[in-house]
């Protein structure tokens, strides 16, 4: 109702309202004055305490790498280096992610690393934005183009790094081995060790074995970063990094490319697939040769192996990554006569004018054990029956011991247990006795498993540097060594770090004039010419050959096999008039050379490993003649040959 119709006059607009104003203003004046006061607090009062936080953000400590240490053979000669490589890497936080896919296929472009494993590199990295992810080696010319047009590689760095090179390739892949980047559950388990996730780390061999010694010690240095991840200050060092150690092996590089070429010979001519070469001091243990073929190129991994040559490596059935002497086990054969004899010796149940009739088979039931030459011999004595392998011989023998005193003295010898051999993987080999079979077959040893035992068949499984080890306790009186391949450690200078000493296992709980018989006993295995012509040779060999059955027969009923032989040379190499047939020399405990071939599934006229071993000594002491028989490396089924 108008106001001025109830005789009323208008109130002035901002009578009532001006306190209303007033509490307004003074509401807004506070408010502002409190967020000024609590700004002003923040920027000044509380600015020391955030810029702490603020450069602690940015604060990151990393790892110093050192140079790894050096590989060199017993002469001294470089077996192992470091060479500067160039490697891409790249800093996450200077990538945007839009412009990650581009980035990967300019640098799949350069490199030829497929663009998916680019991205799968950064994507798998778990660590800090500011951590470097190394993403693939490069040549001088990628890095130059990287290095003139940056802006095109945004966060990408190309660095110098130390990359192994082994001089000889596939010569000593097996010995040495070869690094490789560090896996994920490998860094969860080394990551309190200094290790970083794109770290390296010896993957097999010496690299493996010895990685300790040859990483050295990793420094740590703290680095200020501003918000790109540039840094804003020079490092602080936390801990001085301490270069690797160097190993000086007991490998003669000369001795090994003397061992190689002598068993690829054979195993070109004749088509085996795998075989191994052993050259030892059985004086000390200490390995001069090891070769394994089929080899590995360990250039392929220091250079970045890629997943299809790796997986076409692993799934060889040659198996080329594995090493023969020492990864892999087979039936000794006839090289385990040594144990049976031995033990027979030592035990009594024969004497050195002991004589037993062998026959073309021993017969338990309407099971026929036979000679491996089918006829016999008439009766032999220890020299005789280990010089022709005679098989009833040695069947006779390991039923007079047993299986159980068969096994003591296998085991007197090393087998059925790793030598110790400083390398990764080696295996224990099967020493059969009755309380093996108890536990893994619940059954009692039956006495024609113990026919079998007694010349290194049946369960019995012997890796070849068990073998070798065991000839170098005959040949050197009786003491069992760890085999070594590392003499001497050295720091970067060169000095003197550590000197490995000979480490003996024990000693043989035998009569040493029982070790002398066999020693001549190995020496008739050659002179009565079981070995063909060895006995020609201007030098004394003294050692025993090996064949070992193994597969499904043929259609003759006969089974495949493979060969093995076992020698030493007495240190008094070259024969003389006063010791003709070389007896005396190799009663000696005196040899510093035990060598051993084994070649898979031969199946040839003659023992091929004996072939083996003769043109290697030929070619070690350097000899006038080839007494090589070609005519012994036709290849069938020829087992009546063997043994």
């Amino acid at each position: 109702m108008n106001e001025q119709l109830l005789g009323r006059e208008p109130a002035p607009v901002g009578r009532n309202l001006a306190p209303r104003f007033v509490a307004f203003g003074v509401a807004i004046i506070l408010a502002v004055s409190g967020l000024g006061l609590r700004l002003f607090q923040l920027q000044l009062a509380e600015g020391s305490t955030f810029a702490a936080y603020q450069v602690l953000e940015l604060t990151s400590e990393r790892q110093i790498p050192v140079a790894r240490g050096l590989m060199y053979d017993r002469k001294g000669r470089l077996l192992v280096e470091n060479v500067p490589t160039f490697v891409l890497r790249i800093l996450p936080a200077e990538l945007p992610l839009k412009d990650r896919f581009e980035l990967a296929q300019r640098i799949s472009e350069l490199t030829g690393v497929k663009t998916r494993k680019v991205i799968e590199r950064l994507d798998r990295h778990t660590g800090s934005q500011f951590e470097l992810v190394r993403i693939t080696d490069v040549d001088t010319r990628t890095a130059r183009v990287i290095a003139e047009d940056p802006t095109l590689f945004p966060g990408v760095q190309v660095d110098l790094e130390a990359r192994r090179k082994y001089a000889h390739g596939q010569l000593m892949s097996h010995v040495l081995g070869w690094t490789g980047r560090i896996s994920g559950p490998e860094y969860q388990a080394l990551k309190d060790d200094g290790y970083y996730p794109e770290d390296l780390l010896g993957k097999a061999g010496l690299e493996a074995a010895f990685e300790d010694v040859l990483r050295g010690t990793y420094g740590l240095e703290e680095v200020d970063l501003d918000r790109e991840g540039h840094e804003v200050e020079a490092p602080v060092i936390l801990r001085q990094p301490v270069p690797g150690n160097s190993l000086m092996l007991t490998i003669d590089t000369r001795v090994q490319k003397n061992a190689e070429k002598a068993l690829k010979w054979a195993m070109d001519r004749i088509g085996v697939k795998r075989g191994t070469f052993l050259a030892m001091n059985p004086q000390n243990g200490q390995i001069l040769a090891m070769v394994s073929l089929p080899a590995y190129d360990n250039n392929q991994f220091a250079q970045g192996i890629s997943m299809s040559e790796y997986t076409k490596l692993l799934e060889d059935p040659s198996k080329p990554m594995l090493n023969v002497a020492i990864n892999e086990q087979y039936p000794p054969g006839s090289t385990y006569k040594l144990v049976t004899a031995t033990g027979a010796l030592a035990d009594g149940r024969i004497s050195t004018t002991g004589r037993l009739r062998t026959e073309p088979f021993l017969e338990i039931g309407e099971w026929k054990y036979w000679e491996w030459n089918r006829e016999g011999w008439g009766p032999l004595n220890i020299f005789d029956g280990f010089g022709h392998s005679s098989d009833t011989f040695f069947y006779q023998l390991a039923g007079r011991l047993g299986i159980d005193r068969l096994a003591y003295w296998a085991h007197q010898f090393g087998y059925g247990r790793p030598t110790g051999i400083d390398l990764p993987g080696e295996a224990s080999g099967i020493v059969p006795s009755n309380e093996w079979k108890r536990r893994t077959k619940n059954e009692i040893y039956f006495t024609g498993e113990l026919y079998q035992a007694g010349i290194g068949q049946g369960y019995n499984m012997s890796t070849p540097i068990q073998v070798l080890n065991s000839y170098a306790a005959l040949a050197n009186g009786g003491t069992l060594y760890k085999p070594q391949l590392v003499r001497k450690i050295v720091d970067p200078e060169g000095n003197l770090v550590e000197r490995v000493q000979p480490e003996v296992v024990h000693e043989l709980d035998v009569d040493r004039s029982v070790l002398r018989t066999m020693r001549a006993a190995a020496r008739r295995v050659v002179t009565i010419r079981h070995t063909d012509n060895l006995v020609d040779l201007p030098i004394v060999v003294a050692g025993k050959s090996g064949t070992a059955e193994f597969g499904v027969r043929d259609k003759q009923g006969r089974l495949p096999f493979s060969n093995w032989f076992a020698a030493f040379v007495p240190k008094q190499a070259r024969k003389t008039a006063s010791d003709p047939t070389g007896t005396a020399a190799v009663r000696r405990e005196d040899s510093d050379l035990v060598v051993l071939a084994y070649l898979d599934d031969t199946r040839t006229k003659g023992n091929v490993a004996t072939e083996v071993v003769k043109y290697f000594l030929q070619l070690h002491y350097g000899l006038k003649v080839d007494l090589r028989n070609f005519d012994f490396l036709v290849r069938d089924n020829f087992y009546d040959r063997n043994s």
